[in-house]
């Protein structure tokens, strides 16, 4: 059996990085060097039950994944951050937008119950912010005919 215990997101700039998840009020340290003066950064921190979420740079993604490829095209990964109120997504949305990030998919009001939004992080990295669940909220969504 296995359990979910990190994301790691293999990032170009540690700086920029650090700095957008902070927008989003994740608490994260600076970066730090291992092996001093080997140029590979590492962060991390607990963002839920038991679980991490990480920031590694290429020279440091060299050293736990020998053949990593800086350059291999990102996947289609979403991260997905709880906020605790459905006025906190608008609010990150803005704080993000006017700290110069692209936004994917403005805040709305989703289907399954929460307020709902996608912002892109330095990397291209889609970031989902969702608030609690109501379910007073939930809809069937309009499809069409696809």
């Amino acid at each position: 059996m296995s359990t979910f215990g990190q994301i790691n997101l293999l990032v170009r700039d540690m700086a920029a990085t650090t700095e957008f998840y902070r927008l989003l009020e994740l608490d994260f340290a600076d970066a730090f060097e291992w092996p001093a003066g080997s140029g590979a950064q590492h962060i991390d921190d607990m963002v839920g039950d038991g679980a991490y979420m990480a920031f590694d740079n290429a020279p440091m993604a060299r050293i736990w994944a020998g053949g990593f490829d800086a350059d291999r095209p990102a996947g289609n990964v979403v991260v997905g951050l709880m906020v605790e109120t459905r006025d906190d997504v608008d609010r990150l949305v803005d704080q993000v937008r006017n700290a110069g990030h692209d936004v994917a998919c403005e805040p709305y009001d989703a289907f399954f119950g929460s307020r709902y939004a996608i912002v892109i992080d330095p990397d291209g990295n889609q970031v989902g912010l969702k608030s609690p669940i109501d379910d007073d909220r939930r809809y069937i969504p309009d499809i069409g005919h696809r």
